[in-house]
């Protein structure tokens, strides 16, 4: 049940001097007091620096921890660099700074510099990055680092469990991922009080809850998101009173100005989570004697009265206050500490100002993962000629790739909605049940075989899907989920655009998330109408950092699907619905191995007169067409499946161009700003001089698809189409 303890915020802003008493104290040392002390003053003075450097404009932005000090040194105290998991956000200075995170490395941020540890000069400053400290590279998105620690949070629970799973593999992605675990990590997540609005944090509490999980979350309330209050963010104006019904977690609420007070209720909090009952929630009240950055003048919108009285509750003034009042240092020995702490960040200030810029050369680093492309030789194979001839389905081969990989790799877990075979598996287990497995049957089985814990059901939540799928990859594990449905994939894009897509470059290699999603795609269904019948690819292939490939056969889509879970890259994989059941393309079973490197398209049909280029269902539709043209008109099309869309495979195209001197790029979505529109246009730029024709292009017309068949039919590419564009273009 939850629990409560703390105090409520009206309160907490009555205590203006007081920080505790010697009884709150014991815990602690006195060198362990000074040392708190030393990191708020670190803090505040490092924020003081940058501020001027900013002036100085030697660099470019700046966001401080001003007034959060004590709340955040007192949760780094609690718990363990190197073992707890943290994933803060751009508040978070001081407790970095207690982890070990030097002046030095934050001015490095600052500054740009190719020393930056965090980002190599990617990020803005203050966005905290550190494996050998295990913080792991935050975006400037508010909230959604609360389900990577959820995800993080379920991977070290899995390899507790699965010890053997963490072992390193040569040949694919496990070789180049360093998995460390213990029994008793806590993950540590904060974000401000206006963040708690975000989706994202609501999703990540449900999953925690349920789980148990050992995630703390730290709530930095400083009463405003920029110039907005808590009260137009949070209804009744505090988030403790609103998730306080949330099963299994420890709750506390304390004025975060206070040290010893922070100090007691972390300390609280983190043995909660280590003992394995649940998560916990950590309110502190703390203030904002700064704007929110120096991109604004928090004057404008904030009284005089009450920046005032946010003066008077300064966690720096109230502890050296304390200290002083308690005997633990005079003014003397605080005047030194003080002038140590300046002369430090002094000195850390002119090497940072002094650093090298990155390199230019450096852009396209990480990017994409240097150690295992997934472009590699290795991921080039011929199909074994196994006993079992059968022609399966590209469902059948799916499900088929799924198993073996699984049976091959134990960090391999599956989950999204309604992918298991039945979340009460009681009667599963006693053979009472089939099982579903996915709403088109890709996972079916993989719950009975593999068990609920690499196989089961998620909330229907897109995000906390992905979310939770980042997590568990930075961490070493390698997540295939399923989004349900293309169309429904858009409450997850936040997460895959700013996070999954740059977790490794924006971390400069340090971290990353080779995750697979698996989205069934795509219409010609006949009744599928707007909601299940949509096409997007191109919104995704604009994305650096991630992998999209979109099979058109059984075989293709068994090899893709391989060289996706065994790559060191996230992966976008595409499944034409249609295609799943389809008498076109199906195959025998080419062995454990068998796979496809990205990039490397597939001629479908050779032939001399103008070439088609295309992906998916409009593959088995313009073989169609081009068997048929040929039938009629004697023209020879060259038919040749991307498979592949980024990377694509240039080189296959323009020899081919260069060969029948006309092209015709078809696809499947709408014909505006559609993907076949930058290949077209590339080849107008490169090639246009072995062209006899203008580039074509053949699509869905620039709306949704509809319901009633007879408007799909009208909407979507059809044969017929293709036929014709293809005549009209040889003739030319």
């Amino acid at each position: 049940m939850a629990r409560q303890s703390g105090i409520r915020v009206e309160e907490a802003k009555k205590t203006a001097t007081p920080v505790g008493n010697g009884a709150l104290a014991h815990d602690l040392t006195n060198e362990q007091l000074v040392e708190f002390y030393r990191l708020m003053y670190l803090s505040r003075r490092t924020d003081d620096r940058e501020i001027v450097l900013k002036r100085q404009q030697k660099i470019f932005f700046q966001i401080s921890c001003a007034g959060h000090e004590a709340l955040l040194v007192a949760a780094g105290m609690a718990l363990k660099p190197g073992h707890d998991w943290f994933f803060p956000y751009y508040r978070d200075r001081a407790i970095c700074l207690t982890l070990g995170n030097t002046v030095e490395e934050q001015l490095l941020q600052s500054v740009g510099a190719a020393e930056d540890t965090a980002s190599g000069g990617r990020q803005m400053p203050s966005h905290w990055s550190s494996k050998k400290l295990n913080i792991v590279t935050p975006s400037s998105s508010t909230a959604t680092q609360c389900l990577h620690a959820v995800g993080c949070a379920e991977a070290g629970r899995y390899f507790s469990r699965h010890p053997e799973a963490a072992k390193k593999h040569e040949g694919d992605y496990r070789e180049f991922k360093d998995v460390k675990f213990h029994g008793d990590e806590v993950m540590y997540v904060s974000i401000g009080e206006g963040s708690t609005s975000q989706g994202e944090f609501w999703e990540s509490l449900n999953s925690a809850s349920n789980g148990k999980l050992p995630v703390l979350y730290v709530v930095e309330d400083n009463g405003y998101a920029i110039s907005t209050p808590v009260e137009v963010n949070t209804p009744g104006g505090n988030i403790s009173r609103l998730v306080a019904n949330f099963p299994n977690f420890h709750f506390a609420e304390i004025d975060g100005t206070d040290p010893i007070a922070s100090y007691k209720a972390m300390v609280e909090a983190v043995a909660y989570c280590r003992s394995g009952k649940g998560p916990a929630l950590v309110h502190g009240h703390v203030i904002r004697p700064y704007s929110h950055s120096m991109s604004e003048d928090e004057r404008d919108y904030r009284s005089r009265a009450e920046l005032e009285a946010d003066a008077l509750r300064d966690p720096i003034s109230k502890m050296q206050v304390w200290l002083l009042r308690e005997g633990i240092l005079d003014a003397e020995q605080i005047n030194a500490l003080e002038r140590k702490v300046d002369d430090e960040v002094q000195r850390a200030s002119d090497r940072a100002v002094m650093a090298v810029f990155p390199a230019i050369d450096s852009i396209t680093k990480h990017v994409y993962s240097e150690n295992l492309s997934s472009r590699d030789a290795r991921f080039d194979t011929e199909p074994m000629v196994t006993a079992d001839t059968t022609e399966r389905t590209m469902l059948d081969l799916i499900n088929t790739c799924l198993k073996d990989e699984m049976r091959r790799d134990e960090r391999i877990v599956v989950f999204g909605e309604d992918v298991a075979d039945a979340t009460r598996d009681k009667a599963l287990k006693d053979g009472k049940l089939k099982g579903k497995g996915g709403v088109f049957k890709l996972t079916s089985g993989l719950q009975r075989e593999f068990g609920s814990d690499r196989c089961w059901n998620s909330p229907l939540a897109e995000a906390n899907i992905t979310g939770r799928a980042i997590g568990m990859a930075v961490r070493g594990m390698k997540p295939v989920v399923e989004i349900q449905f293309f169309d429904y994939i858009w409450p997850a894009m936040h997460q895959m655009r700013n996070e999954l897509a740059l977790m490794r470059w924006r971390s400069n290699g340090e971290f990353s998330c080779p995750l697979v999603m698996r989205v069934p795609i795509g219409g010609y269904l006949t009744g599928g109408s707007i909601y299940h019948s949509q096409s997007g690819e191109s919104i995704f292939t604009h994305t650096p950092g991630v992998r999209v490939v979109m099979p058109s056969n059984a075989l293709d889509a068994l090899g893709l699907l391989r060289t996706a879970i065994r790559c060191d890259d996230p992966v976008l994989f595409l499944e034409h619905k249609r295609l799943y059941r389809e008498t076109f393309g199906r195959a025998a079973y080419p062995g454990p191995d068998y796979c496809i490197p990205f990039g490397k398209a597939k001629i479908v049909r050779p032939g001399k007169d103008l070439t088609v280029l295309t992906y998916g269902a409009v593959v088995p539709r313009a073989l169609q067409a081009a068997q048929k043209l040929h039938r009629d008109k004697g023209i020879d099309v060259e038919l040749i499946d991307l498979r592949s869309l980024t990377p694509y495979d240039w080189e296959a195209i323009a020899e081919s161009v260069k060969k029948t001197n006309r092209v015709i790029v078809a696809h499947e979505d709408m014909l505006s700003w559609g993907y076949g529109a930058e290949i077209a246009a590339r080849i107008g730029d490169e090639l246009f001089h072995d062209l006899d024709a203008p580039v074509r292009r053949v699509a869905a017309m620039d709306t949704f698809v509809a319901y009633q068949p007879v408007l799909e039919d009208a909407i979507l590419p059809q044969p017929e189409d293709l036929y014709r564009a293809m005549a009209e273009l040889a003739a030319f």
